[in-house]
């Protein structure tokens, strides 16, 4: 399956899914590509294909549209697999694949399917479910995907993030109470995740893994951008955010997160606007079965 508006497949969309293909043919696999057809539709389609016999859904294309699968895979049993094609790729680099499209596609059969965990979160409004592999963020960076200028983003890929981070400082960032293992927390970012790595090319956790059935909760403390969030930055740049007052670290199962004085306190998971306060956010062991490299779990 893949994403026509994916950010690797701009422009070159059908050329690119065409070599894919034979690449997975020259490989032995039997294959073929469905597009998705507008948000929200990649959960039906998977779901249909393995109602009709597939026995591996392969997702080309980003992060994003591996999320909008999961609503068909999840506690089916069916494998699957990455391959990147999108705008960061995070999962692809968190598993040591990189993000040559071709590569990962002719490195199929090198990879295993383990069953690992995924997040669940629950969100206003309606308290929808919506699965996750990855992260979920709450307030500064999921302000940021909610104002993200798709435009600018189909154009400029990961540059548009940046820029749209730039345009936060000088705001007074809304603030929010996050319960993790019964101690009550006040912070402007709650960063829930499976993975270390960060918008492609950065690292906030230092211990997370998808093999394991727990979240690496992050707590960014202050409400100020140019006060602490330039510190903050500054440290995750450097890779010295274990050392920086007012950041603190937590493995939990299960976070609730209280509704804000402010309505715009919005919530991401995956990369993808997901709601708003208040919201539940909890580990499913086991609902996917997900290709990885053998080496992954010992590297994790």
């Amino acid at each position: 399956m893949y994403n026509p508006y994916a950010g690797g497949l701009r422009g070159r969309g059908a050329r690119l899914v065409g070599r894919v293909l034979a690449a997975l043919h020259h490989g032995g696999h039997r294959a073929a590509a469905f597009p998705t057809d507008g948000p929200g539709s990649a959960g039906g389609i998977a779901q249909a294909r393995i109602h009709a016999g597939a026995d591996l859904i392969l997702a080309l294309g980003g992060d994003g549209t591996l999320n909008e699968i999961l609503p068909g895979v999840v506690h089916s049993g069916v494998p699957v697999g990455i391959v990147p094609a999108g705008t960061a790729n995070v999962l692809a680099r968190e598993l040591g694949l990189g993000t040559g499209t071709l590569r990962v596609a002719r490195r199929l059969s090198e990879l295993e399917p383990r069953r690992i965990a995924l997040g669940l979160l629950r969100a206003e409004p309606g308290q929808n479910e919506r699965y996750f592999a990855l992260m979920t963020g709450v307030g500064f960076d999921a302000h940021i995907v909610y104002r993200l200028n798709l435009g600018l983003k189909s154009k400029m890929g990961e540059v548009a993030y940046f820029l749209a981070a730039a345009r936060q400082f000088g705001r007074t960032l809304e603030q929010f109470e996050v319960e993790v293992d019964g101690t009550r927390r006040r912070c402007s970012f709650a960063l829930a995740t499976r993975v270390r790595n960060y918008a492609g090319h950065l690292e906030i956790a230092q211990k997370a893994s998808l093999v394991k059935d727990d979240f690496e909760v992050v707590l960014f403390e202050g409400n100020s951008t140019w006060r602490h969030y330039l510190k903050y930055m500054t440290a995750i740049l450097t890779g010295r955010t274990s050392s920086i007052q007012g950041i603190s670290f937590a493995r939990a199962q299960k976070l609730t997160l209280s509704a804000a004085d402010d309505p715009r306190v919005y919530v991401q998971v995956d990369g993808e606007y997901a709601g708003r306060l208040p919201a539940t956010i909890e580990i499913v062991p086991g609902a996917l079965s997900l290709l990885m490299p053998p080496v992954y779990p010992r590297l994790r």
